[in-house]
């Protein structure tokens, strides 16, 4: 009997970084992982949800209120089977969304239900990764024990190279190895 494959899900929110995702997706699943893509409407109007479902080999899911398979709600069964979560892009919204609770969409659902590792991948622009808000969010989460890698310094959708573009693909795998051990 061979191993089980670790459990990645991958969040995917609203941000130009959301190509990001299928480079993710696609090295993750080759080195074996099984990837559960979840996607922000936001991140839909980036890439389309069908190209990571192609690229995972599984349906990506966008809507919290879908029929639940037996009595399971859909975030909660998800929390349940995740090795590790990924948010990448992790824009401002949804570390603020995490960091004061808000529940309003299956991917913040799901992050709050689970006791898995979370590790989050900023990308947003320089001036709003380093407002008073999101610092003191970035702060609080990771005084609760949940991951960070990045962001770097690059080209940004506003032209500008600074602090705010998303780590490169292989740093995050990294990370992510030596978050699962």
């Amino acid at each position: 009997m061979s191993p089980k494959k670790k459990e990645v899900l991958l969040g995917v929110t609203g941000s130009i970084a959301a190509y990001k995702a299928c480079d993710i997706t696609n090295r993750l699943k080759e080195q074996g992982y099984n990837i559960v893509v979840i996607m922000t409407d936001e991140a839909a109007k980036f890439i389309t949800p069908l190209t990571l479902e192609r690229l995972s080999g599984n349906k990506v899911i966008t809507d919290m209120w879908v029929p639940a398979e037996g009595y399971d709600p859909l975030h909660t069964a998800l929390a349940d089977k995740a090795d590790l979560v990924l948010v990448a892009p992790a824009t401002a919204n949804i570390i603020g969304k995490i960091a004061s609770g808000i529940c309003d969409d299956i991917l913040s659902c799901t992050i709050l239900a689970t006791k898995a590792p979370v590790l989050f991948a900023p990308a947003m622009n320089d001036k709003m990764y380093r407002h008073r808000s999101v610092e003191a969010n970035i702060a609080k989460l990771k005084e609760w024990g949940y991951t960070f890698i990045g962001p770097a310094v690059g080209r940004l959708a506003c032209g500008y190279s600074a602090i705010g573009h998303i780590s490169d693909t292989d740093s995050i795998i990294k990370e992510i190895k030596m978050v699962l051990g």
